[in-house]
């Protein structure tokens, strides 16, 4: 194995040594040849592993981001229909409506589930504000001015938490699939991961400002 590599050395001399060097690798012995393929074998599960599992950890990562937000978002939305039950007690399916997205969206597990149950809150939000929109001295609140304001901010965070979560999903999703990975990856417990989408009619931002 030394003459091995020793020999790589003469690949950079002159065109007798290379010739040479050529010459003693094809009749190697068949041993010392099946132990450098064991080796870049071995190199190449290490970094396979490796590789897999830090995108892995970065799409995690990723997830948590999303998690927080949608957390924040529904800490506020009890608050939002208090405030606006205060001057529209007779919207009581708005109300549920935005009651029922937000506890499906708490009880969400997986992104697919998550990102259902985030659409159905959306919807419903806007049904909210549509309806808040229609009483000029609940927009003048300062209680509700400052949700609006709280809110808004977390829908961009959301919408930005998204965007890196899948952009993550998709790298690491690659990843497992290119050959040879895809031979490997399943073996080593390495699974696709879901992507967070938005249905089109809900990428939209919330809307909650008013003229």
């Amino acid at each position: 194995m030394l003459r091995l590599f020793g020999g790589l050395k003469k690949l950079y001399c002159s065109p007798l040594d290379r010739k040479q060097f050529l010459e003693e690798v094809i009749f190697m012995d068949p041993l010392f040849i099946l132990i450098g393929l064991i080796v870049l074998a071995v190199f190449f599960v290490w970094s396979l592993y490796n590789g897999l599992v830090t995108a892995r950890l970065r799409v995690k990562e990723a997830w948590s981001q999303i998690d927080v937000q949608l957390k924040r978002r529904s800490d506020l939305i009890p608050n939002l229909v208090e405030t606006v039950k205060g001057y529209a007690k007779h919207e009581k399916r708005v109300f549920e409506n935005v009651t029922k997205a937000r506890s499906a969206l708490l009880s969400a597990t997986s992104p697919h589930d998550k990102a259902e149950a985030n659409n159905m809150l959306v919807g419903a939000l806007k049904s909210l504000f549509a309806v808040a929109e229609a009483y000029p001295q609940l927009r003048a609140s300062e209680n509700f001015s400052t949700l609006q304001k709280e809110l808004e901010d977390t829908e961009d965070k959301v919408a930005y938490a998204r965007q890196f979560y899948n952009t993550a999903v998709l790298e690491y999703n690659t990843k497992i699939k290119l050959f040879p990975n895809v031979l490997l990856a399943q073996s080593m417990g390495f699974q696709s991961e879901e992507f967070f989408e938005a249905k089109e009619e809900e990428k939209a931002k919330v809307e909650v400002k008013f003229d």
